[in-house]
């Protein structure tokens, strides 16, 4: 057991719900840095709720060394593809699987991007389900290392959108990992992109560091207005988690005692609640956002974190959330 897991080990709860079947949508994979391979997702993963099976999403992990630099991200893939297969081959002791998967391509290629997307698909070996190319922008000196050198209003950029344009044909999803003061530049591609389906990730980043410490009130209520009327753009469907990264401001990582799900649940309903009220249950799916988030919360208490949101609604609409709107988009 590691220091971060003898972290989470203060807080143990009772698994909610433990036999609704749970499809995660969004993880992560990586050899550096903290190490979370294959086995570091199952760890997680078999802790009690029924994760049935997951979507890898790119993080700039194992880009090949050598080559074209265009055709480096590549490398992700294929030691996914690796993982993908082990997963596959391990499900049989009930070990979920991981399904699917969305890669990174530099979309600013434009036309030329289609030598990415098809070097992609034949690394995936049938798992591609979509393209990431980050636009998350934050201008002020990053907390976060990962955030430096980002392109301002990228997504408006002709070059960005002539490589946008030839996702919808392959039948690929854009994963959209922005941040708050972007989420109306999203609206104006999906209006303009109406075939092409976009998974808004993270809520849409809403920042709680450097000039927003500390201002997710006073923030709010501009954040509710430009999520509705992204959810006004069928195309668009809404990942729900990753709100307990760094960037968000919380503090959870910085605590002595881990949060719990009652916490979680007080601090951030409020979001959850907002993005199924505008995006109804159909276009939402719960998601770990792990390894980011286990640095705040733990798999088990986070997945309870979102049963206790959930207690009003239906069986269908939980089914939906739950994993439902993931199995569409995904196609597992």
């Amino acid at each position: 057991m590691n220091e971060l897991d003898r972290w989470h080990a203060q807080v143990r709860e009772e698994i909610i719900d433990p036999e609704r079947a749970i499809l995660d949508p969004h993880h992560h994979l990586w050899r550096t840095d903290m190490p979370y391979e294959l086995d570091d997702l199952w760890a997680d993963t078999q802790t009690g709720h029924n994760i049935i099976g997951t979507v890898f999403i790119e993080c700039g992990a194992e880009y090949r060394t050598q080559g074209p630099q265009h055709l480096r991200p590549v490398g992700e893939t294929e030691f996914v593809r690796a993982q993908a297969d082990q997963s596959q081959q391990d499900k049989k002791y009930g070990k979920p699987p991981i399904l699917g998967m969305v890669c990174h391509a530099n979309l600013t290629l434009g036309a030329q991007v289609d030598e990415v997307l098809q070097a992609h698909a034949e690394a995936a070996g049938g798992l591609l389900r979509g393209i990431r190319h980050s636009t998350a922008f934050y201008p002020d000196p990053p907390v976060v290392d990962r955030y430096a050198g980002r392109i301002e209003k990228l997504m408006m950029q002709t070059d960005f959108r002539e490589g946008f344009a030839k996702l919808a044909p392959l039948g690929l999803t854009f994963e959209a990992w922005l941040l708050h003061s972007q989420i109306t530049e999203l609206t104006d591609l999906a209006r303009a992109f109406p075939e092409t389906t976009i998974v808004f990730d993270h809520f849409g980043g809403p920042l709680g560091i450097g000039p927003y410490s500390g201002k997710q009130a006073e923030l709010f209520p501009q954040w509710k207005a430009d999520v509705k009327e992204l959810a006004q753009c069928p195309n668009v469907v809404a990942k729900l988690g990753g709100l307990a990264m760094e960037i968000n401001g919380w503090g959870w990582n910085g605590r002595d005692l881990p949060a719990n799900s009652d916490e979680i649940v007080a601090a951030h309903k409020g979001y959850y609640l907002h993005a199924i009220d505008c995006f109804g249950p159909d276009r939402c799916m719960f998601e770990s956002n792990f390894p980011v988030d286990k640095l705040s919360v733990s798999y088990a208490v986070i997945w309870n974190a979102f049963k206790k949101m959930t207690t009003g609604f239906s069986e269908y609409e939980k089914d939906a959330m739950f994993q439902g709107t993931a199995t569409r988009i995904y196609r597992p």
